[in-house]
């Protein structure tokens, strides 16, 4: 017998010490507690069952979300690195590449509690008090468009949102359906003769491609559609892009990802990038006549929702005025 089976059996043989058979058999561990039982029973059902006393809003959340959760997540829920997105996605889920977030993804709000409540912060779990949890999951919200800043989440208010892709699930019935095909012997008849890899899954990414940040040119001018621009200034604004980068690209070689390209946007039409799908405010906006000026722009990133009601960008804004300036100087950078 293997060493790794050897430690696979004593593991089960210890996990099954715990019911009150085994241990009575073989004289090891006891029936845990009703006390010790309620202790871990912490599940939120999708009706929800389980749902705490407590309340919180995306206000709270915000602060707390920036120091227990954005070292993961990004300041605005946008993602870092490999950690998962929790905003943004709307309108995605028919493309061939879906963002797969709360907002757009999840059919229950409960799952956000409990997952939060039982898993999170990474590394610490379960520190986190009712009221926490509930204001984190407000910011969250707020942070796909689905509540207001000042909504206060509580076990009375929750289902009061309404999780946009709540009809996107059905009832797993395969093993009354199709688990009767799978059994019995295997035809072996009419097999191909030859079998062939036709195809690379590109729009899963799952071939690494090395990605470099393009660095904004040197010169002091750049095309018709931007003014001059200050290079040292664009240097910090590509700093602060990185909290952009998980839905915008910039440079030359530049797609549309969950946000649309950024190259040349400053002081050209609004909604105007090919291949993108606009939300519906947008696109009434550039209708009428938007133009990305330096001060739209800073108006824009400074608190998009208030700004365009409706807009499907999930980042909550830019407080700060110097990297409200210092990114327009850096997108001002890609006028060509």
């Amino acid at each position: 017998m293997s060493k790794f089976l050897k430690t696979v059996l004593m593991f089960g043989a210890v996990a099954l010490s715990a019911s009150p058979t085994v241990a009575e058999k073989f004289g090891l561990g006891r029936a845990a507690l009703p006390e010790e039982i309620a202790a871990w029973d912490r599940d939120i059902r999708p009706n929800g069952t389980g749902l705490p006393e407590g309340s919180g809003d995306a206000i709270v959340g915000e602060e707390i979300f920036a120091t227990r959760c954005a070292a993961c997540h990004g300041d605005f829920a946008e993602g870092i690195d490999n950690w998962p997105e929790l905003a943004g996605g709307a309108d995605t889920l028919d493309h061939d590449d879906p963002l797969k977030t709360v907002g757009s993804y999840w059919p229950y709000l409960s799952s956000g509690y409990d997952y939060i409540k039982r898993s999170m912060p990474y590394g610490n779990a379960g520190t986190l008090s009712d009221d926490e949890v509930y204001a984190l999951l407000a910011y969250i919200l707020y942070s796909n468009d689905l509540i207001e800043d000042d909504f206060v989440l509580s076990k009375e208010t929750f289902f009061d949102v309404e999780m946009p892709n709540a009809e996107g699930f059905i009832i797993d019935d395969r093993t009354e359906t199709e688990y009767t095909q799978w059994t019995g012997e295997p035809c072996m008849e009419n097999c191909k003769d030859e079998v062939r890899v036709t195809m690379r899954a590109m729009v899963l990414d799952v071939t690494p491609e090395e990605e470099t940040t393009p660095k904004p040119a040197q010169e002091e001018t750049v095309g018709a559609g931007a003014a001059s621009f200050d290079a040292e200034l664009a240097a910090k604004g590509e700093k602060v892009f990185k909290k952009c980068k998980a839905c915008h690209q910039i440079g030359e070689a530049a797609k549309n990802r969950t946000g649309p390209i950024l190259t040349a946007v400053v002081g050209n039409p609004a909604g105007a990038v090919d291949g993108f799908k606009y939300s519906q405010p947008l696109k009434e906006r550039a209708e009428n006549g938007l133009v990305w000026t330096e001060e739209e722009l800073v108006a824009f990133l400074a608190k998009p929702k208030a700004y365009m009601k409706g807009t499907k960008m999930s980042f909550a804004g830019l407080s700060k005025q110097d990297d409200l300036a210092a990114i327009v100087e850096y997108l001002k950078s890609f006028g060509v």
